[in-house]
C-alpha cells in the first residue's frame, strides 16, 4: 500500500484563521492526506496568513524557510488575508508554489491536484497556462493569484478541532463596516454569515467530539444574519440576528461553555447582555473593541459609536454581572492623535471598569483612508503610548484578579507549558495555575482562588471535580 501524502499547517493571526485552518485540514484528511507536525517534514505545507500585524511579510518568509528546511521538495501554499491583499509580494517569496485568496482557499484541493499537471513546481492561474509559459515555468515557478475579493461572496462554515478542550466556531465572515484603518473588508469581502441551523448543527458535532468550550468567531459576529449573497445590489433581509443565534446555541446539550470572542459595542446590545447574564452556558466574558477613548479619533476612524455608548455598555454589563470579565481593544498613535487626545483616552479607559486591554500600535495600511491622513504620530511616540496602556492593562488585570481571590469558581482545565502543572480559565476568564492531578485535563472543576503568583496567574485549590 502506498504511503499517503502528508500535509502540515501553520496559522498566523486570529481565532477565525484557526477555525478555517482546521476545516482546510479536514478537506485534506477526507482526500486521504496524512496530517503531520510542521517540523516533521511534509509533502505539502499550508500557511494561513494574517494582515493585521506589522510583520506579515517577514513572518510569512520565516515560515516558508522553516518549511523548506524540513522538506526541501515540498509544495508550499499560502492562503489567508495577507495572501488576498498582497499576492504578488508572496509570489516573490522563494519556495512558494501557490497563493490562494479569500474566494479560493476552500477550493485548495482543486489547485493542489493541478500542481502535478504543470511542469516545474508551480501553477499558473487556471485558463492562463500557454505552451510558452509551460516551458518558461521550468525556469521560474508560477503562482496562483488571488481573485478579486468581491468573488468571496459565499459563507463557508468552519470550526477548529485538535485541542479537545476548546473549539473556535466560525459563524460570520467579512465586514461591511468602513473603519479607516482596517484592511479586513479588502481581505475578506462583504459581511455574510451561516444560518442558525447550520451553526447549531456544528455545535452539536463539536459537543460529540468531547469539546467542553466553544468560542464563537467571525470578523464582525454581532452582524450575524446579514445574508450570504447580494442579489441585484440588494442584500437579503435578515432572517435571524445574533441574539437569535445565541438563544438557540444555549439549548445545545453537551456543550458546557460558550464564549463570544469579540463584539462591536454598538452590536453588543442590552438584549445580548441581559441574555448572557441569565445563561448557564454563555460565560460572563465580553471582549469589546474600543480603539480610542477620544471621540475625535473615533470619528476619524469611522467607528459606529462614541465613547459615551461604550461606557453605557460596560456599566450595564457590570450592573448585571459584577464578576464579568471585559476585554478591550485599543489603537494608539492614530493619525491626528495629539498628546492631549491620548491622555484623554487614557483617563477614560482608566476610569472604565474593564479587566484587560489588547493594545495595538497604529501602522499604515495601503489602500486605507487612514494611510493618507495628515498629522502622522512619530513612531517613538506611538511606542511610548503603547507602553503606557500596556502597563495600565497589567494593573487592571491584577485588580480584577484580586477582586475574586477567596472565591470558588469553575475552571476548565487544559495542559500547561510547565511539566507537572495544569492551567485553565474560570468562567469569568481568570487564568488559574495549579499542580497537575490525574484526570483533570478537559474537565470542569470547582476551585478556590488562593493568591496571585509572580507570573500573574492565580493559584488555586481543587474543591470538587465535576465529570
Amino acid at each position: 500500500m502506498a504511503t499517503p501524502k502528508s500535509v502540515a499547517f501553520h496559522t498566523l493571526g486570529c481565532k477565525l484563521n484557526y477555525s478555517e485552518t482546521s476545516s482546510i485540514g479536514r478537506l485534506f484528511e477526507d482526500a486521504g492526506y496524512a496530517e503531520v507536525g510542521f517540523d516533521d517534514g511534509a509533502d505539502i505545507y499550508v500557511i494561513n496568513t494574517c494582515s493585521v500585524t506589522d510583520f506579515a511579510d517577514r513572518k510569512c518568509r520565516q515560515i516558508v524557510r522553516r518549511a523548506l528546511r524540513k522538506s526541501p521538495n515540498a509544495n508550499v501554499i499560502v492562503v489567508g488575508c495577507y495572501a488576498q491583499l498582497k499576492p504578488q509580494e508572496i509570489a516573490e517569496i522563494p519556495g512558494v508554489d501557490l497563493v490562494l485568496g479569500a474566494a479560493e482557499k476552500f477550493r485548495i484541493l482543486d489547485f493542489v491536484d493541478q500542481l502535478s499537471n504543470v511542469p516545474g513546481k508551480g501553477l499558473l492561474h487556471p485558463g492562463q497556462v500557454t505552451n510558452q509559459q509551460r516551458t518558461a515555468n521550468n525556469e521560474q515557478r508560477a503562482i496562483v493569484q488571488a481573485g478579486e475579493v468581491k468573488e468571496a461572496n459565499t459563507f463557508t462554515h468552519a470550526f477548529s478541532f485538535g485541542d479537545r478542550t476548546r473549539s473556535f466556531l466560525k459563524v460570520q465572515d467579512g465586514c461591511d463596516y468602513k473603519c479607516t484603518f482596517c484592511t479586513i473588508p479588502l481581505a475578506r469581502g462583504s459581511s455574510r454569515s451561516d444560518s442558525v441551523e447550520s451553526v447549531v448543527e456544528n455545535a452539536r458535532r463539536i459537543a460529540a467530539m468531547g469539546v467542553k468550550e466553544i468560542v464563537l468567531t467571525g470578523v464582525n459576529i454581532g452582524d450575524f444574519g446579514n445574508g450570504t449573497e447580494v442579489i441585484e445590489g440588494a442584500r437579503p433581509k435578515k432572517e435571524a440576528m445574533f441574539i437569535d443565534l445565541i438563544r438557540e446555541l444555549d439549548k445545545v446539550e453537551g456543550v458546557e461553555r460558550i464564549r463570544v470572542s469579540s463584539i462591536e459595542p454598538n452590536l453588543c446590545t442590552n438584549e445580548v447582555i441581559e441574555f448572557v447574564a441569565q445563561s448557564q452556558r454563555f460565560m460572563p466574558h465580553f471582549h469589546i473593541p474600543l480603539q480610542s477613548g477620544n471621540n475625535k479619533q473615533l470619528a476619524a476612524m469611522r467607528r459606529r459609536y462614541r465613547r459615551e455608548l461604550y461606557a453605557e455598555r460596560v456599566a450595564h454589563i457590570k450592573q448585571l454581572m459584577p464578576h464579568c470579565c471585559i476585554g478591550v481593544d485599543v489603537i494608539v498613535g492614530f493619525p491626528g492623535e495629539t498628546e492631549e487626545d491620548f491622555l484623554e483616552s487614557y483617563r477614560f479607559i482608566n476610569e472604565l471598569d474593564v479587566s484587560y486591554l489588547h493594545v495595538f500600535t497604529y501602522s499604515e495600511r495601503p489602500n486605507t483612508p487612514a494611510a493618507e491622513m495628515p498629522a502622522i504620530v512619530p513612531m517613538h511616540e506611538r511606542r511610548k503610548r503603547n507602553e503606557m496602556l500596556t502597563i495600565l492593562s497589567e494593573k487592571k488585570k491584577r485588580f480584577f484578579y484580586q477582586q475574586h481571590i477567596g472565591e470558588t469558581r469553575p475552571v476548565l482545565f487544559e495542559h500547561s507549558s510547565e511539566a507537572g502543572r495544569v492551567s485553565g480559565f474560570t468562567d469569568n476568564y481568570i487564568r488559574v495555575d495549579m499542580p497537575l492531578e490525574e484526570g483533570l485535563i478537559n474537565t470542569v472543576a470547582m476551585v478556590k482562588l488562593e493568591n496571585i503568583n509572580a507570573e500573574g496567574l492565580v493559584e488555586a485549590e481543587l474543591e470538587l471535580l465535576q465529570v
